[in-house]
């Protein structure tokens, strides 16, 4: 069976592709990949999906067969936390079992670099490359596996980055939804240990593997059970919401608002400038108009990138290297982002806390802080999106050349069309609609953005008609 790596490892179904021998097999092109590479210790976990202890407990035997010390995980762990292990023990790379946000019958194998986040797309294909050699020189030696335990030393790095005096002056309410994934459990802890007073409520906050019968991704369809929750709300009030391995962020505010990711970035992309930090800023192509004329207001420089975090990873360890090209902030628009001075990863739980920090900060709402943003740049701000599964004799080239040759869509004439990463058609009028296949999944993603509502429904009906015909 051959196995395919997507935008950040390779996910597949339960017990059809993603099996313990599949996993072996992966896990030994990597451990031989990083032995390759001089490595020595490795760094193992998993989320609350089915089988995720057992799917790691492979892995871990794999790869002290292969030589390699391994630090495996004792229960469930986000994914920045694994991440951030990796760079804080030296190790030479690190595995996640998770399928992040995919449904619940899928897991997945995530590829850590050494500095602590996405595996780059050069490291990707090494991997892969070791994946068809299928073999390699045996070790003199087998390696050991041993536990980790990083939350503490994790909590310790959040607490260099969070402004815990005025955290510690905030009266107010926060919700966490973990969507019963990786992340349950950790915000609360970290506001315990940390003395942040906030009154804390957990939604979904028990580890399920079936994820409370929806996909665990923090969009609208996947959420009425917090929005129902904070529809009686007021104020400040808002609930952090991560997926199923923690490293994306969602928000839900008072009222049982939906606050989106793209909101999300622009937010602390403003609070992390009126800190004093600078830097480069990095978004996908999916990524929301609204941020590149952020930056300009700001006077930051703008890059942007194809989906997918490794790419963000990339501009963040270019910085590292060359501290005139640092990043201050990388995101994406499924709610993935970093900032400066973390690991070059997502890590939802860490946003969310950045996020509560803003508001304390400045003692307005989420909606409120966005608005400002929205006088600031002079542009409004309605993104929608539609995940469409492909129909019997669709292919990607054919509906690629169809889009590409549009004109006009929706009455808006095309400006152009830009061919980074699926097709994204740039509108008149600050709007764009954008046609991407999943790399893990038979699905194509349509992504609208318009200067109104009335609009962005519009745009979004005729471009889904598009791949419905």
């Amino acid at each position: 069976m051959p196995i395919k790596f997507g935008t950040d490892g390779w996910r597949d179904i339960i017990a059809q592709d993603f099996t313990y021998d599949n996993v072996a097999r992966v896990a030994g092109a990597h451990a031989r990949y990083l032995r390759a590479q001089g490595g020595t210790d490795v760094v193992i976990g998993h989320d609350t999906r089915f089988q995720g202890e057992g799917f790691a407990r492979v892995a871990a035997d794999t790869m002290a067969a292969a030589g390699l010390n391994v630090h495996l995980a004792q229960d469930f762990i986000p994914t920045p936390a694994l991440s951030f292990a990796v760079r804080h023990l030296g190790a030479a790379g690190g595995v996640m079992i998770t399928a992040s946000h995919n449904p619940p019958p899928y897991s997945g194998y995530k590829l850590k670099g050494p500095y602590g986040g996405s595996a780059t797309p050069a490291i990707v294909t090494e991997v892969e490359h070791a994946l068809q050699a299928q073999s390699g020189p045996a070790p003199e030696t087998p390696g050991h596996t041993g536990t980790l335990d990083v939350r503490e030393p994790y909590f310790a790095a959040l607490d260099a980055l969070l402004d815990l005096p005025t955290l510690r002056q905030y009266r107010g309410r926060v919700f966490h939804d973990a969507m019963g994934g990786a992340g349950a459990g950790w915000i609360e802890a970290y506001l315990t240990r940390a003395g942040i007073p906030a009154t804390f409520e957990a939604i979904r906050g028990e580890p399920t593997p079936m994820f409370y019968g929806v996909n665990p991704e923090p969009i609208p369809q996947n959420l009425a059970v917090t929005m129902t929750r904070l529809q009686h709300e007021a104020g400040e009030t808002f609930a952090i919401v991560t997926d199923g391995d923690a490293d994306r962020v969602g928000a839900v505010t008072a009222g049982g608002l939906f606050f989106n990711s793209h909101q999300i970035f622009a937010v602390l992309l403003k609070h992390l400038h009126d800190k004093g930090l600078r830097g480069r800023v990095v978004k996908t192509v999916s990524g929301s108009g609204i941020i590149d004329r952020l930056c300009a207001v700001l006077g930051l420089e703008l890059l942007e990138t194809p989906v997918g975090f490794k790419y963000i990873t990339d501009a963040f360890l270019e910085g590292e290297q060359d501290p005139s090209l640092a990043v201050l902030m990388g995101g994406e628009e499924s709610g993935g982002l970093a900032s400066r001075g973390h690991i070059p990863e997502r890590d939802g739980i860490f946003n969310g806390l950045l996020l509560l920090e803003a508001v304390a900060t400045s003692g307005r709402s989420l909606p409120q802080l966005f608005a400002d943003i929205e006088t600031l740049t002079g542009f409004r701000h309605f993104y929608g999106r539609n995940d469409l599964h492909l129909q019997p004799g669709q292919t990607r080239e054919a509906l690629s050349a169809q889009v590409s040759a549009l004109t006009e869509l929706a009455g808006r004439r095309v400006l152009d069309v830009n061919a980074r990463d699926g097709v994204k058609l740039l509108l008149e009028g600050d709007a764009f609609a954008m046609f991407r296949f999943s790399g893990t999944e038979p699905v194509v993603r349509v992504y609208v953005e318009a200067q109104s509502q009335e609009e962005q429904e519009r745009i979004l009906s005729t471009a889904t008609s598009l791949i419905r015909t």
